[in-house]
Order: C-alpha cells, then structure tokens, then sequence
C-alpha cells in the first residue's frame, strides 16, 4: 500500500470507516473495520494524520491514536459538514474529514485529558441534579396548587411548603402519602448536590485560575471552574473576541452587498457555559439597579438606558468572557481600574 498522509475516520460503537489519501491526494484507503481490526491497523500502520470528529468518545479514540504514535486532529461536527458532497454515510463522512483536516485555515479541538473530562462529568452531574430538583419541586407545587395550597418562589420555599401539607389534616390521606414520598426524593437530591457542589468547591479552591477568576463581578465558583475546566487552552483563541464568539455571545451576520445586517446572539458552543455567564451577568445588573447606578461605567448605565435589560446581560457576558480569556492567557489578576473593566465596579 502506498504511504498515506491523512486519514479521516467516522466513528461509532462498533464499526469504523477509513478514508486515506497518498501524497498525490489520491485516494488509497477505502475501508470499514470492527473496533478490534480499527486498532490492529493502526497499530501496524505509519504515524499519520488522522481526523476525528469532536463528538462522543472521539477523545478517548484520540488519546489511544496518539499513544501510537499518530498525530489526531479533532475537527467539530459543524465544520465538516460542508466537505459533505452528496448524502450521509459513513463513507461520506470519512472522506469529509480527510478533506477538511487538510484544509489550512481549520480548527480542531484540543484533546482532553481523562482528569479534565472526569471534572467535566462532574459539573454535568450537578447540572442533571439541579434539573431534576427544579422538575420536582414543579411538581410538589402544581399538586399543590391542585389542594388551594400555594407557597412563595424559591427552592428554599419547597420544604416548609411540604411541611404545612404533612400536617394539613384536610386532605385525603394518600395525598400526603405521595407528598411524603415526593419529600423524601427532594430530600435525597438535596443532599446529592451538596455533596457534589463540595466537591467542585474543593477542586475550585486547589485551582489558582479558578481563584482569580471569582474576582470578577458576575463569575462565581461555578462559572469559574466551569470555564477553566472547558477551555484547558485558552491561548488558542487569537484574542477575547474569538473567544466570546466561540461561546456565542456574539449576533449572528446576515450581511452581504455592503450591507450590515446583525441579528440574534448565535448560541454556538457550550450552552451551560453561556448560560451560567449571563446568569452571572443579570446579578450584576441587579446590584447596579438597587445600587441606583452608583459606582457603575458610563458605559453600562448607557446600554441600560437604550436597551432592553435581557439584551445588556447578553452584552455584558460577552465582556465578561473577555476579561476572563484575558486573565486566563496572562494570569493576571482582575484589576477592576482598568479599561477593560467596563461594568459595575462595586457589583
């Protein structure tokens, strides 16, 4: 066989499909193998490039490509996707990734470690939690409102409202049997994610980027550990732009003729990511509203003016996230005098 430079492989449980070109892009690798035979070929084959899709198992794959010596690229889905040049299969598929990993101006995602994604599973455990005591503490509540009895927002609310139910001698007997056992699953989640949320304090507090992190306005323990965690190389992206565009805090662009046609935020990336930087952002909106605007950039204050509160959190999470590429790529710490701190200082 002749001497493949680059390899595009779709994977999946079972079966894998190669697609391999020589020197002269010729295409001399053509072929669907079981798990075993996948990693007896490269095992006997020569360090090559080969290119993975960013998606389920594909780091572990990479990591156990790289133990052998060949060089993996990790590509996300959305960029292939376009090398597609008629229908889906897996040989399409292949031969997409072995197009685009040629491609110089790709990007690729940065293997993960299986430390750094037994940390990711960690936050992903807490965000299933967390849903999961939302979704039940809906529940009580609408059964609740079923029986006339009603209790005020917050999932702190939730117990003492279970509480009054289960000395409420008028209603019927299996209601609060099944409240009772609503109470207990509540209870069991409680104290779930507490045990898991110290756990992620612990890794917080050992982890001196996390640290520096927290110091900005809007980013708790969470936010901070969860970006640290998910960009473990923050100096790929060419500046805090790039990275904000990769969490898709940026407006989509429409525009064509010289025409600049911006719209809605474009929601690429990691969505918990995002979502835990805006929530960040909206608390430090609050505090400059009760605060009256006291100690908070022009800049902001005009934006308030302007614009609709949901959109100025969007707006201020992205610069957020520029701060906190910045910290990460220097490690410096937050210095909230200078210009790049362009939100509520005392928030």
């Amino acid at each position: 066989m002749e001497q493949i430079i680059r390899i595009g492989m779709d994977t999946s449980k079972h079966v894998f499909q190669l697609h391999g070109v020589n020197a002269a892009e010729e295409v001399v690798l053509r072929k669907k193998m079981r798990r075993k035979e996948m990693v007896a070929f490269f095992e006997r084959a020569a360090p090559t490039v080969v290119a993975l899709e960013a998606c389920g198992g594909s780091h572990h794959w990479a990591r156990l490509l790289e133990a052998l010596g060949h060089d993996v690229k990790l590509i996300p889905p959305q960029y292939v996707k376009p090398y597609v040049k008629r229908g889906k299969n897996d040989a399409a598929d292949a031969e997409a990734l072995c197009e685009a990993v040629s491609r110089p101006t790709m990007r690729f995602v940065r293997v993960k470690t299986t430390d750094n994604q037994a940390a990711l599973m960690l936050v992903g455990m807490r965000d299933r939690l967390v849903r999961n005591r939302t979704q039940l503490a809906n529940a009580i509540r609408g059964y609740a409102a079923e029986f006339g009895l009603i209790a005020a927002t917050g999932t702190s609310k939730v117990r003492s409202l279970l509480e009054r139910i289960a000395t409420d001698e008028t209603l019927p007997e299996l209601a609060r049997e099944l409240f009772g056992l609503h109470g207990r699953e509540y209870d069991r989640l409680e104290d779930e994610i507490e045990k898991v949320e110290a756990r992620l304090m612990a890794w917080h507090r050992t982890n001196e980027c996390s640290r520096r992190l927290t110091r900005i306005p809007g980013v708790g323990p969470i936010g901070a550990l969860m970006m640290v965690m998910k960009t473990p190389a923050p100096e790929t992206f060419r500046s805090g732009r790039h990275f904000a565009a990769w969490l898709g805090l940026t407006p989509k662009d429409h525009s064509t003729a010289g025409r600049v046609r911006l719209g809605v935020i474009t929601r690429a990336g990691d969505e918990n990511l995002r979502s835990v930087l805006v929530a960040g952002a909206t608390a430090v909106l609050r505090h400059v509203r009760e605060d009256r605007g006291k100690n908070a950039s022009p800049w902001l204050l005009d934006m308030l003016n302007r614009k609709p509160p949901k959109l100025v959190a969007v707006a201020l999470a992205n610069k957020i996230a520029r701060v906190a590429w910045k910290l990460m790529v220097t490690g410096e710490r937050y210095n909230p005098n200078a210009a790049l701190s362009a939100y509520g200082q005392a928030a």
